[in-house]
């Protein structure tokens, strides 16, 4: 009985970041998955949205660990989730140029049969893509073989606090950085803009993954990370959409239909693009 008041009183270790991957991955690969799945049967544009996220976060967590993974196997498989990710999101482009076209009056509407027709051929092509890739065994696999990678070095565990503290570190530098070179930068020069989204974004990712263990409240943090996000988000969203006008104009209507819808839309981006550089201080 001694015995076991003493093993009682002893502190219990603390998780370890090799340990715990498998609790935040598996259920992200399962969402993954059941959201590939039901692509099939919904095509909504929101069913597409919720999958291209689900893999981004995929992206994001290994990223996370990349400092106890292989880099070219970790490369690998962030590859497959970017792959698949741009399967889903390519249908997904489609649906924000056409709402962000139905808040125009006049000529945009001449577009819309054309526009909805591309948007179904692309979301046929989606769907075989994700169908023949096998999502199912490629994030079993991924998730099989990174979580037997970090288990078989057991002897160098680090602590999950000590390493989430690390990496959002990390990833706060990253933005920071980031941000500095996009208030120089001349507004055509949309890349550096883009660029913060895309660590805030992670950022964001990291503190949802680890936020529960961390010693000190980032409420504040990631609320100006969510305002950030969306101002960014609807400036990439017009950025794309006249990317892909462009690219699609000679398929989708006459000179001057698409000519008045890109010329909306370069406004709204200007607009867009004042408004997110006011976030950079």
């Amino acid at each position: 009985m001694k015995q076991d008041s003493e093993t009682a009183n002893e502190p219990v270790p603390e998780e370890s970041a090799q340990r715990a991957f498998t609790s935040y991955a598996a259920p992200l690969v399962d969402q993954a998955i059941r959201l590939a799945k039901d692509i099939h049967d919904d095509p909504s544009p929101e069913a597409l949205h919720k999958l291209r996220v689900s893999l981004r976060r995929l992206r994001s967590l290994w990223w996370a660990f990349a400092p106890l993974l292989d880099k070219g196997e970790n490369s690998r498989q962030r590859a497959v989730y970017k792959f698949l990710a741009t399967a889903a999101g390519k249908t997904r482009d489609w649906d924000i140029l056409i709402e962000l076209l139905k808040q125009k009056d006049g000529d945009a509407r001449a577009l819309m049969p054309k526009l909805e027709q591309a948007r179904r051929d692309t979301l046929a092509t989606s769907r075989e893509t994700l169908l023949n890739a096998d999502v199912k065994h490629l994030l079993r696999d991924a998730l099989a073989t990174t979580s037997g990678e970090l288990h078989a070095t057991h002897d160098a565990d680090i602590a999950l606090r000590k390493f989430a503290a690390r990496r959002i570190g990390a990833s706060e530098r990253s933005l920071k950085k980031r941000i500095k070179r996009a208030r120089h930068a001349k507004r055509s020069n949309y890349a550096a803009f883009h660029d913060v989204r895309k660590a805030g974004k992670k950022l964001r990712y990291l503190f949802e993954f680890f936020g529960p263990v961390l010693k000190i409240s980032h409420k504040r943090t990631l609320k100006r990370l969510k305002k950030l996000q969306k101002r960014f988000g609807l400036l990439n969203d017009t950025v794309a959409s006249e990317a892909l006008l462009r690219d699609n104009a000679a398929s989708l209507a006459d000179a001057d239909h698409i000519e008045a819808a890109l010329d909306w839309l370069d406004r709204k981006r200007k607009r867009r693009l004042r408004a997110a550089s006011e976030l950079l201080g």
